[in-house]
């Protein structure tokens, strides 16, 4: 940008002899800001989710892919179930998880966005109502590690579902609660991330998981 002082003409007397105008010292750029590190994990809570993780089903494997089944008997096996997945869930620092991801094909999910809330369980959810109103936010998922991508999604819906015991609920959702159910039906329907962005974002991502797989 122009300095406007030096742009503009000097009007001189004939008595006054020229000066040469001083020398401007070049602008030193500004220090980048370094971006911020993700803080290390207590060694404790890093063994937990890695041994979580571990049971988790990863990118390429084809039961992600697979559009899971409505639950039929709602029994201790069920119950069993959920609490296992609540377990992991909790174990891998993740929000949400759905059955498909630790390869059973049942229409179960379970989520906590609130640190202090228990884990919640749906059964055989369906989102029969979503809002007009879209909203873009970064998403992450266990089955695609380091993969963080913009998806976006309505920022409101109502689910209708049963609870481990096989009794009905409706929940009317917004903000992160709904975004999170979402993800987990997305799951349940053999559907990821990957097909929720544009094709440069899924380059980018197909990157990035290449890069995190371990070497031979």
């Amino acid at each position: 940008m122009a300095n406007h002082a030096t742009d503009q003409a000097s009007l001189r007397s004939e008595a006054t002899p020229e000066r040469e105008a001083p020398e401007l010292a070049p602008e030193e750029p500004e220090p980048e800001e370094p971006e911020p590190e993700e803080p290390e994990l207590d060694p404790e809570v890093a063994a937990r989710r890695a041994a979580a993780l571990a049971h988790v089903r990863k990118f390429g494997d084809p039961v992600l892919r697979t559009r899971a089944r409505p639950v039929a008997r709602f029994d201790d096996a069920l119950r069993d179930e959920v609490t296992r997945m609540g377990e992991l869930m909790t174990d891998a620092l993740g929000v949400g998880l759905a059955a498909t991801q630790v390869g059973v094909l049942n229409r179960v999910l379970v989520y906590r966005v609130q640190e202090q809330a228990r884990v919640a369980a749906l059964i055989n959810p369906e989102i029969e109502w979503v809002g007009d109103e879209q909203e873009i936010m970064e998403e992450g998922c266990l089955s695609l590690p380091a993969v963080h991508v913009d998806v976006e999604r309505p920022i409101h819906v109502r689910v209708r579902a049963a609870n481990e015991y096989g009794e009905p609920i409706m929940i009317e959702a917004s903000g992160l609660e709904a975004r999170v159910i979402q993800h987990e039906v997305d799951h349940l329907d053999g559907v990821l991330i990957l097909e929720r962005i544009s094709r440069q974002q899924r380059k980018e991502a197909m990157r990035v998981l290449r890069d995190a797989q371990p070497g031979p």
